[in-house]
């Protein structure tokens, strides 16, 4: 798909498709002077339909017109962008991506963007977020679509986007279409890789995989096998990986931006990547493991947000890890009531095999702060509890130090990601205190995502730390405005729009 921004009418291009945003008001749409004018070019029946049709603008909402010749664009797409006090950024991701799927299913190939209003005062971040919303909304994991199901069931994907608006700055447009395209890959890539079957994406695939982004982005990239764990003292990840015959492996990445020394500011991301989890021997329900594949989506953000750095020129350095294993059951797998010692010194007390995640995140924390993170943020689809506490596509922050959290907060909103902080409880504590070592790895079902959190600050070395559960946000069950059914890409946004803005 190409996507380019001209300064011309978008009334007068030849197109598939022309998608016009409209601001809703409490009776309906506001319809704008561009929008006033093809309902003149189509005789006042794009407006009548609209009404007939009880179409009122809410965010992602649509409705398209055939034009009948009367218009170089073939139909008209009104898409919602919601009220004027609604947050832009997300409703203009929102309506990009509702648009796009709906020029898809009508088989548009190429479609034209009229600019809302509002676009004149900030034409950048405006079609950054249209264009990254189109980008996502788009998206179809189809890697192991037979040829004839893909001849029927897969929709062709638009083939060109043009953005345009009378007197509209092409450079500051350019700008945002390219910020789109790197975001758009990078969470595209965290998709794809969380969308991969467990049998195909192993630990050591998943380093493969890291080696050969780093490589195309510009990264450093070390990988630790079991050898280099065992010498660092990494005991966690090879006791976790332990009863697989694919060993784990410890993936260390670094972006520096050009003129940065050592010793300035270095954000550390640390992502979990269980590249199937079984449960071990606290074993989980055949209901539980059929979404397991995805145990690693907290790394795959990981891996997506650092593809994206050098393109659009990350002002910190980053030092990132991605802790992967499998979780499987054999005679070499870990039971509970075993003793981990981390890589801290810290004694971890085996009570369930299932609550393996915060494991290696124990050994990827302490990692990333001794090469030099001046802060920690983990990602990690890491608890149950933290869905039953805030439902489906709400990522749960919790964090040591109130300015890093409120700035991921703001970062998540302004990239269209929900957030909400939970507290670091400490009566909870006494709930994860070892009988025979220093912590437990479970503290029960009451406040298991507050638990686990608790767990992992052990090992955040006093370093202002943040950690995302991202348990209920990681997939989606049915397809929404910005993508199908199944891997989000959820926590890449959030992380880029945190970077850049650090």
């Amino acid at each position: 798909m190409r996507f380019e921004a001209i300064a011309a009418d978008p009334f007068a291009v030849s197109t598939d498709a022309i998608i016009v945003p409209l601001v809703a008001a409490k009776d309906g749409p506001i319809w704008s002077d561009f929008a006033l004018q093809l309902d003149a070019a189509l005789s006042g029946h794009l407006r009548e339909l609209a009404d007939e049709n009880r179409f009122k603008a809410r965010t992602g909402a649509t409705f398209a017109v055939p034009t009948l010749g009367k218009l170089p664009a073939k139909r008209v797409i009104l898409v919602g962008i919601g009220s004027s006090d609604s947050n832009a950024a997300n409703a203009l991701l929102t309506a990009g991506g509702a648009a796009a799927r709906a020029a898809r299913e009508l088989g548009a190939l190429s479609v034209v963007v009229a600019l809302p209003e509002s676009a004149k005062r900030d034409a950048e971040g405006q079609i950054e977020a249209i264009a990254t919303g189109i980008g996502l909304g788009l998206y179809q994991f189809t890697k192991y679509k037979g040829a004839a199901v893909q001849e029927t069931a897969v929709s062709p994907d638009l083939e060109s986007v043009t953005f345009a608006a009378p007197g509209l700055s092409e450079g500051q447009a350019t700008l945002g279409v390219r910020r789109a395209e790197a975001v758009i890959r990078a969470v595209n890539l965290a998709r794809d890789l969380t969308n991969e079957p467990a049998s195909t994406l192993t630990p050591a695939v998943m380093a493969e995989r890291a080696t050969e982004m780093a490589s195309a982005s510009g990264l450093e990239i070390e990988v630790l096998g079991p050898s280099e764990l065992e010498a660092i003292g990494a005991a966690a990840i090879l006791t976790v990986g332990g009863g697989s015959s694919n060993p784990p492996r410890l993936i260390r990445l670094r972006y520096r931006p050009d003129g940065v020394s050592e010793g300035e500011r270095t954000v550390g991301l640390v992502g979990k990547a269980i590249t199937f989890d079984t449960g071990g021997y606290s074993i989980k329900p055949y209901e539980g493991m059929l979404e397991m594949k995805g145990d690693m989506a907290g790394g795959a953000a990981v891996l997506g947000a650092m593809s994206a750095l050098r393109d659009l020129r990350c002002p910190v350095t980053v030092e990132a890890t991605i802790c992967a294993a499998e979780n499987m059951i054999s005679g070499t797998s870990f039971r509970p009531g075993d003793i981990i010692r981390g890589m801290n010194g810290v004694t971890m007390e085996i009570l369930s095999t299932d609550a393996e995640g915060r494991l290696v995140l124990a050994d990827g924390l302490v990692d990333t702060a001794r090469r030099g993170a001046t802060e920690l943020i983990d990602l990690a689809t890491l608890t149950g509890a933290a869905v039953v506490a805030l439902g489906e596509g709400t990522m749960a922050i919790f964090a040591s130090d109130d300015r890093l959290a409120e700035q991921l907060q703001s970062a998540a909103k302004s990239a269209g990601e929900r957030m909400w902080r939970l507290p670091l409880t400490e009566e909870l504590e006494r709930k994860i205190e070892g009988d025979v070592g220093d912590i437990k790895n479970s503290g029960g079902r009451a406040g298991g995502a507050i638990t686990a959190a608790l767990f992992l600050q052990h090992f955040a070395e006093d370093l202002p730390w943040a950690h995302l559960d991202i348990a209920g946000s990681s997939r989606q069950d049915r397809a929404t405005s910005l993508g199908p059914k199944g891997a989000t890409g959820v926590g890449v946004r959030t992380l880029l729009r945190y970077l850049l803005e650090a």
